[in-house]
């Protein structure tokens, strides 16, 4: 399943002491239901995002790993609720899904307490994955009358069950929504990106053993993003015209 982050500004605060002291305690909303996102695009569709109410649930929850990290950082955990137990504890309501921990006595925990006292962060965002093939359970998408600025069709993705969630995180910019799968999702999956262990370079001293090495390739063209996207839209626009003409 492709893992997919939405952010959504979170609400933090910290959590008042019951006796007045000083408290440690950072709360908010990982997730809201029925909160549109911002527009996104994927491949060639724009398209914004609401995660329905029911999608997640708290039977669900305690059947995951989840880990509160910071800056999307994974190595960076401030609490953790693995198969419903641990530092990490939330609930959900008619909001969405709210969580609160008391932050660590490390120098992570007490930066995070610091940017949430002073405002500094005032997002979260959660990663999560659902069964994208199962459209009358999991996700749905519908064509609304709203376009771009260019004039392209906007999509309206309904998400109705979420199957995984992986982390709640503190993040310094709200307004920000990633659905792309990053490098390190990637090479979590088993795929080495990594140009760290280049191929050994031969000894021009040594003589050469074997038949005579295969001549480097022609270098390839590089792909100019900016025009190749603009030639998927100019297509897409095509193919709507098209069956606008056929409808």
């Amino acid at each position: 399943m492709k893992k997919r982050t939405i952010a959504l500004v979170a609400d933090l605060k910290l959590r008042e002491a019951p006796d007045g002291g000083e408290s440690r305690t950072v709360e908010g909303y990982a997730l809201k239901f029925g909160v549109r996102s911002r527009l996104l695009c994927d491949w060639w569709d724009y398209y914004y995002e609401v995660l329905e109410p029911g999608c997640v649930t708290r039977e669900m929850l305690d059947k995951q790993d989840i880990k509160l990290t910071m800056f999307h950082d994974r190595q960076l955990i401030l609490a953790r609720s693995n198969q419903g137990t641990g530092t990490l504890n939330y609930e959900v309501d008619a909001v969405g899904v709210k969580f609160w921990a008391e932050m660590p006595r490390t120098v992570d925990g007490d930066k995070a307490l610091e940017l949430v006292q002073r405002g500094d962060i005032a997002g979260c965002s959660f990663c999560y994955s659902t069964d994208e093939s199962d459209s009358e359970n999991a996700v749905s998408y519908e064509r609304i009358k709203e376009k771009t600025e260019t004039g392209e069709d906007i999509l309206l993705r309904h998400v109705k069950r979420i199957d995984n969630v992986y982390d709640f995180t503190l993040a310094a910019d709200p307004a920000y929504e990633q659905t792309t799968v990053t490098r390190r999702e990637v090479e979590d999956a088993g795929v080495n990106l990594s140009d760290d262990d280049p191929e050994p370079k031969p000894d021009p001293d040594k003589p050469a053993e074997g038949p005579d090495p295969e001549p480097d390739p022609e270098p390839q063209p590089e792909v100019d993003a900016d025009k190749k996207r603009e030639t998927i839209k100019a297509l897409k626009r095509e193919i709507n015209a098209i069956t606008r003409r056929l409808t």
